[in-house]
């Protein structure tokens, strides 16, 4: 089952996922990817989760559209922390640690931790 938005949600556009991906990233102390064209479709895909299911689903995952089952996705994933401590990126790419972000290097394929 898909969720809906409710009044109170209003429709999210990419210039309201890109401020919550820089606030995400300031708060946790990351930085967003240098590849913009990788964040702006990124941010497409968030905007497009946010108005179809109401929150932001990772863009790089398949989102069943019931929050419950969807909270590990909800960006920042719950997997972001151990990918970005382990291959100094998240698995979409979105997200950096400030070594990996000065180091230049784009991010690369990860294996995903989410179990099927």
């Amino acid at each position: 089952m898909v969720s809906v938005l409710t009044v109170s949600q209003k429709e999210k556009n990419i210039e309201d996922a890109k401020l919550f991906a820089k606030m995400t990233a300031k708060h946790q102390g990351w930085e967003l990817n240098h590849d913009k064209e990788l964040n702006e479709l990124l941010f497409e895909g968030l905007t497009t989760n946010w108005n179809r299911y109401g929150y932001f689903a990772c863009p790089c995952r398949l989102a069943d559209g019931v929050r419950e089952e969807d909270k590990d996705i909800i960006c920042p994933c719950e997997y972001a922390k151990p990918d970005l401590e382990e291959y100094g990126h998240c698995y979409c790419g979105l997200y950096l640690t400030k070594e990996f972000f000065a180091s230049g290097k784009q991010s690369k394929y990860i294996p995903d931790r989410r179990p099927e």
